[in-house]
This record gives structure tokens, C-alpha cells and sequence, in this order.
């Protein structure tokens, strides 16, 4: 009977988890619509917005994960509905792999490999950026 329950329960936390990662991934989604809207690249030209967003979400993240691991003790289903929800949704890998194929595609072999080594390292670089300068600005430092 205890074992019912608690299985019961587990299910429960994990349907509440995938809850809030799909509401978060809608939002994310939505956000990443509106800037591919408000600035739009050209199917053969270099993605720029695509490399802003990503560099923005991990940004965000580098951000977001001092905050809550090392500043504040977060909710539970904040990390989910937050860090992988909404910053997942917004970041947009698959995206960037979908350009790179365009690019190709359209006979720009170079700047589909100048993006794609371009994008990873902007994409480490802000969460790195974002990490040490939140740090810096909000964990108190020892002597």
C-alpha cells in the first residue's frame, strides 16, 4: 500500500516537471518567434539573429544557474520551468543546425562553417561571461 503511494506521488512530481518545462517551453518559443520577427534573416544570409538569441539564452543561463545554486535556494520547479523550459525554448539549436543546412544549401559552404564554429564559442563564451560576471557582482567573495 505505502509503495502505491509513493509511487503515486512520483508520478505526480514528474507530470507537475513536465508541466512546467512545456509551459516554459512555449514561452521560450514564443520569445524566440518574436525576435525572428522583429529582425528576420534572409534564407541564404548569415543567421545573425539566431546567433543572438543563443548567444542570449546562454547568457541568461550562466546567469540563472549562479542565482540559483549559489545566491538563492530556488523552488523546485523553478530550474525546470526556467532553465530548461523557458531558456530551451528560446535557444534554438536545432535551429542553428537547419541554417547551417541552408547555408550549405545555398553554396555557402564557408559561412556555414564560420557559423558553426562561430556559435559555439559565442555560446560558451556569454554562459562563461555570464557566470563569472554574476558572480562577481552577487556571491560574496571571501578574504
Amino acid at each position: 500500500m505505502e509503495q502505491a503511494r509513493q509511487r503515486r506521488e512520483v508520478r505526480v512530481r514528474h507530470l507537475r516537471t513536465l508541466a512546467v518545462i512545456a509551459v516554459g517551453g512555449a514561452l521560450g518559443s514564443c520569445a524566440r518567434y518574436a525576435a525572428g520577427s522583429l529582425w528576420p534573416t534572409d534564407k541564404t544570409a548569415f543567421p545573425w539573429t539566431t546567433l543572438g538569441v543563443n548567444a542570449v539564452g546562454c547568457l541568461i543561463i550562466g546567469v540563472f544557474l549562479v542565482v540559483i545554486t549559489e545566491v538563492f535556494t530556488a523552488h523546485p520547479l523553478l530550474r525546470p520551468f526556467f532553465g530548461t523550459g523557458v531558456l530551451g525554448g528560446f535557444t534554438t539549436f536545432s535551429t542553428y543546425c537547419v541554417d547551417i543546412e541552408r547555408l550549405v544549401r545555398a553554396d555557402r559552404a564557408g559561412a556555414a562553417l564560420a557559423y558553426l564554429a562561430v556559435t559555439v564559442v559565442v555560446a560558451l563564451a556569454a554562459a562563461k561571461i555570464g557566470m563569472v560576471a554574476t558572480r562577481r557582482i552577487l556571491v560574496t567573495r571571501g578574504p
